[in-house]
């Protein structure tokens, strides 16, 4: 298991508020770790990348991911929070890499929102 793997599953999984979780790679759009059976194909990988620089179309937009359509309902040059009903979606981008993570109804969203975002202050600090 990558650095990475442990990553996602010690500070994202582990808290039970994150349902799954992928960490991109922001210049490739490639997966570099990913949770149990979360599956972020290449194309999707690019439409969450490209999202923080059309931020105008992503707040009006929002995502088709996993057969849900999610609405924006924060969106800043670090963090995109979507949701969809009582389910979220999480992008957090540091300066190397794009956490991508998800919720469920029986998750607390500003729990999954604040796993992400240490994870991601860990990555920045790091210089990643």
């Amino acid at each position: 298991m990558n650095q990475f793997q442990n990553l996602i599953n010690d500070c994202l999984i582990d808290t039970k508020h994150v349902e799954s979780a992928a960490i991109l790679v922001a210049k490739t759009a490639t997966v570099t770790a990913a949770s149990a059976r979360f599956q972020v194909l290449p194309p999707q990988a690019q439409i969450f990348i490209d999202s923080f620089k059309h931020m105008a179309s992503t707040r009006e937009q929002g995502f088709y991911f996993q057969d849900k359509a999610y609405n924006c309902v924060r969106a800043d040059r670090n963090s995109i929070y979507c949701k969809c009903g009582t389910h979220g979606l999480i992008l957090v981008k540091t300066a190397l890499y794009v956490i991508v993570a998800t919720y469920n109804d029986s998750m607390y969203p500003s729990v999954c929102v604040e796993a992400v975002e240490k994870l991601a202050v860990y990555l920045k600090d790091k210089g990643k």
